[in-house]
C-alpha cells in the first residue's frame, strides 16, 4: 500500500507553503479564492483528506457539517448529492440530522445541534425557527435557505413558472391556440405559480382556454379530466402541472382515438425518468437540484471561512422538448 499524502505533498503540487495549506483545510480567514482552489485541486490530485480529528484538536475546528432534514423519511436525493459532494471538495465531512415535526420540539433541537458544538456549520434547505444566538467566537455558521416551505413544497428557484410561459408561447408559434391546464394542488406554491401563470398567458396572448381542471397530483384524476372533454374539442394543448398529471392526459387522451401530439399537445413539468420513455415522450421541465444543493453549501462554507458569498446560480429549471408536442392537426 502506497504511502499516504501528507499536506507537505499537497503543499509541493501547489507550489505553495504547507502553512496556506493548513489554512485552506481549517477554514482560516486571509487565503484568496485562486489559492485555495489551486491547493484543493491539488488535494484532489493527490486523494489527500485532512486528518479530522487532528485538526479538531490543534484548531478546535471538528471539520463536520450538518444538514438538518425536517422529518425522517424525506428524499432530497440530488439537492443532498450537490451539497455533500461540494461539502467534502472544501475538505469537510457531513452529516444528516432528523428533525421532530412538532414545532416546540423542533425549536429544541435547533438549538441543541448549534449549542453542542460538534459541527463547525448547520444548512436547511427550508425556514425552521432561528435559533439563539451565541457570542461564542467557536459558534457554528447557521444557514437556513428559503427554496422550501415547511412541508418541503418548492418556494424559491422552483417555483418559477417561466418555463411554463415558454412552452405556452413555443405551442403559440406552432399553431395552438385553446389550452387546458391540469393544475396541482392548491397548498403547492409552485403548482399555485404555474397556474397563475398559464391564466395571465391565455389572458395576455388572447388564447382560448378551456379552463382549470384538477387540483392534486393524480394521474388518475388527470385521466378523467380528460375524458369529460368534449369529444369535438381538438385540436387542443394541454399544459399538465407535472409529468404524472402529464402522462395521465396522454393516456385517456389516447383511449378516446385522440392523437398525442397530433390532436392534443401535451406538456408536463419534473423531468422524471420515465418522461423520456413515455410514448410519445414528453416535454417537461427539468430542475437542477444538484446544482441548488452544491451552491447552498458553497453559500455555507463562505459564511464560515468568512469569505464573501458566492454569486447566486441562475437557470436551474430549463424546458425538454420532447414528442409529445406538435403542430395542431388541420
Amino acid at each position: 500500500m502506497g504511502k499516504r499524502p501528507t499536506s507537505h505533498d499537497v503543499a509541493r503540487h501547489a507550489g505553495v507553503s504547507q502553512s496556506t495549506v493548513s489554512f485552506v483545510f481549517t477554514g482560516r480567514a486571509g487565503i484568496s479564492t485562486a489559492t485555495r482552489e489551486k491547493v484543493l485541486r491539488s488535494a484532489e490530485a493527490l486523494n489527500y483528506r485532512p486528518n479530522l480529528a487532528a485538526r479538531s484538536m490543534r484548531t478546535q475546528r471538528t471539520g463536520r457539517l450538518a444538514i438538518v432534514i425536517p422529518f425522517p423519511g424525506l428524499s432530497l436525493g440530488s439537492l443532498l448529492e450537490g451539497a455533500v459532494t461540494t461539502a467534502r471538495e472544501a475538505g469537510y465531512t457531513v452529516e444528516l440530522v432528523n428533525l421532530s415535526q412538532d414545532a416546540e420540539a423542533l425549536a429544541q433541537e435547533v438549538d441543541a445541534v448549534l449549542s453542542s458544538f460538534e459541527y463547525e456549520g448547520v444548512l436547511s434547505f427550508s425556514p425552521i425557527p432561528t435559533p439563539r444566538s451565541s457570542s461564542a467566537a467557536s459558534a457554528p455558521a447557521f444557514l437556513a435557505l428559503s427554496e422550501f416551505d415547511e412541508e418541503m413544497h418548492a418556494t424559491g428557484a422552483f417555483s418559477d413558472a417561466h418555463p411554463l410561459v415558454e412552452m405556452m408561447e413555443h405551442l403559440v408559434g406552432l399553431g395552438h391556440r385553446r389550452f387546458l391546464h391540469i393544475a396541482g394542488p392548491s397548498d403547492y406554491p409552485a403548482a399555485v405559480a404555474r397556474r397563475d401563470a398559464y391564466l395571465a398567458t391565455v389572458d395576455r396572448l388572447g388564447l382560448e382556454s378551456v379552463g382549470v381542471v384538477g387540483g392534486n397530483w393524480s394521474g388518475i384524476h388527470a385521466g378523467n379530466c380528460v375524458r369529460e372533454l368534449p369529444d369535438d374539442l381538438p385540436p387542443l394543448a394541454i399544459i399538465a402541472a407535472n409529468d404524472v398529471l402529464a402522462a395521465g392526459a396522454i393516456r385517456a387522451a389516447v383511449q378516446r382515438g385522440w392523437s398525442v401530439p397530433e390532436d392534443v399537445s401535451v406538456t408536463g413539468w419534473d423531468d422524471l425518468p420515465l418522461s423520456l420513455h413515455f410514448l410519445p415522450s414528453i416535454t417537461t421541465v427539468s430542475q437542477d437540484r444538484q446544482r441548488l444543493g452544491a451552491y447552498a453549501m458553497r453559500r455555507l462554507v463562505a459564511a464560515i471561512r468568512g469569505d464573501g458569498a458566492p454569486e447566486p446560480e441562475t437557470h436551474l429549471q430549463q424546458v425538454i422538448w420532447r414528442e409529445s408536442v406538435a403542430p395542431p392537426r388541420t
